[in-house]
């Protein structure tokens, strides 16, 4: 069972200055909610008990904003508003599953990973990135059901534009396994055009084992200079350790950029 999700939250957010100046970018609202309680919502629908959160000292205002125990309860004390106290205590179930651990010097997604390991007890564990919003389907929850039925590790993907790909990490796809998902032959970072396998993109849901923790203490950085999950994804791969691409089923917002943070609001503003 998968029962822990791992939220990598360090990162600079430079897409979104100025905003992210001043802000932390996943506390950014969305539709009047902050962008991060749509990824907890998601791991706790799926059934996720424990939440690693990688943050830096930079960023520590995600963690005070679970930690506002004292300003909510004189609020509280004084106004006794029903959405004050409502929002208070969806705050205090976020609280109970979260723990925090620190990535200080940006060092890419392989090293955040790496951040989590004395905590990881399962033999497989979530691992959402919050810039990618995938709503009106619960993609987590597939991607468990799929991990159980082939007995894999699971990535998120879709089809994206070609001339983008070099956003993405990419993968192409030793065969078909059923409508919706493929067996994964090979993952590259971040590719020009030219050079990448597909236009199949891994977007920012994984189920990984605990054996990636290994591979990533063996990588030199790479691009960028940073460590790439990908790049230990790669790894086991090559040691035929199965990975399943997903093509899931909602519709997927990209957070990340002001333009698609912008539409984010929007689009949910509408369901």
């Amino acid at each position: 069972m998968i029962k822990q999700a791992i939220i990598p939250l360090a990162g600079l957010g430079t897409r979104l200055l100025p905003l992210t100046s001043v802000f932390a970018k996943e506390l950014l609202p969305i539709n009047g909610k902050p962008g991060i309680q749509y990824i907890l919502d998601e791991c706790i629908e799926a059934g996720i008990k424990e939440i690693v959160f990688i943050i830096s000292t930079k960023k520590l205002m995600i963690k005070r904003y679970f930690y506002s125990d004292l300003f909510y309860k004189k609020i509280i004390k004084k106004k006794k508003d029903q959405r004050i106290i409502h929002e208070y205590k969806n705050i205090l179930r976020y609280k109970k599953k979260i723990r925090f651990v620190f990535q200080n010097i940006p060092k890419g997604t392989g090293d955040a990973v790496l951040k989590t390991q004395k905590f990881i007890k399962n033999k497989y564990f979530l691992m959402l990135l919050p810039d990618d919003l995938i709503i009106k389907k619960n993609c987590s929850k597939a991607m468990i059901s799929v991990h159980k039925k082939y007995k894999a590790s699971v990535m998120a993907s879709m089809k994206v534009k070609k001339d983008t790909v070099s956003r993405w990490g990419i993968y192409r796809y030793n065969k078909r396994l059923s409508k919706r998902n493929f067996i994964i032959d090979g993952v590259v970072e971040k590719p020009s055009v030219k050079n990448a396998p597909s236009n199949r993109a891994v977007i920012g849901r994984y189920i990984l084992p605990r054996t990636i923790f290994k591979k990533i203490k063996s990588l030199k950085p790479g691009k960028g200079k940073e460590t790439h999950i990908t790049d230990a994804i790669q790894l086991l791969i090559d040691e035929k350790e199965k990975f399943v691409a997903h093509n899931f089923e909602g519709k997927y917002l990209d957070c990340g950029t002001l333009k698609g943070y912008i539409n984010s609001s929007k689009v949910i503003g509408k369901l």
